[in-house]
């Protein structure tokens, strides 16, 4: 398995931070039936990425929509927000902030993290992809200080990403961190881990677990 994508149910009521369970997938399965990333930068170009044939639910957008923000709007406006996935990746540059980066994380754009994130959903992003490029791939846990200031600023779900090593980096991010859904993968890669054991251990710390739906999408017990 390459890596694990954990998510929460939709939320029943308004607003976050209500009880929901989680379902786990396999990220090389889910995410590449599930999104298209990085490759919308004309609205034009929503129309192939949400087509039958890419079989993508939604479209991941980083560098494009911070290039050029108004694509957000255009995306939402004619598919739906629940359609629109704005990844924001970002490093810490001080106490209490974080810089946005475009183009695999290499390129400082000056544009803060937190203020990002809130612009993003107010122009149309129905979620957010969140990877702090300096906890990604050490495998010590996700920057849960980042997490918490967006997820305390918009009112949409949050992928956390980057840093998973260890089963209690899941459940800082679902609880501290106030994300909806964890995406890892060096977790998995010695087998020292798995989707049903994950469960298992967010289910005895009181993180509902809902039964995996998608067939096909969806790994677990």
């Amino acid at each position: 398995m390459g890596g694990g994508f954990v998510r929460r149910a939709p939320r029943a009521g308004a607003g976050r931070g209500q009880p929901a369970g989680v379902a786990f997938a396999s990220a090389s399965n889910a995410f590449s039936r599930a999104i298209s990333a990085g490759i919308a930068r004309s609205g034009i170009m929503f129309g192939p990425s949400l087509g039958a044939r890419s079989g993508s639910g939604w479209v991941s957008m980083n560098t494009a929509a911070v290039e050029r923000p108004e694509l957000i709007s255009e995306g939402a406006h004619g598919f739906g927000s629940q359609c629109i996935v704005v990844a924001v990746d970002a490093r810490r540059v001080g106490d209490g902030r974080w810089e946005v980066y475009t183009h695999g994380g290499r390129t400082p754009t000056g544009r803060d993290a937190v203020e990002w994130a809130r612009e993003a959903v107010e122009r149309g992003a129905g979620e957010l992809l969140v990877t702090s490029m300096d906890t990604d791939g050490h495998q010590e846990g996700y920057d849960i200080p980042m997490l918490r200031a967006i997820a305390d600023e918009v009112d949409v779900p949050i992928i956390a990403s980057g840093g998973a090593g260890a089963p209690e980096h899941l459940y800082e991010a679902l609880t501290a961190g106030g994300a909806d859904a964890v995406l890892a993968a060096s977790i998995f890669h010695f087998g020292t881990h798995t989707v049903a054991s994950l469960k298992d251990y967010l289910a005895a710390r009181g993180v509902p677990v809902r039964p995996p739906a998608p067939a096909g999408l969806i790994e677990g017990r």
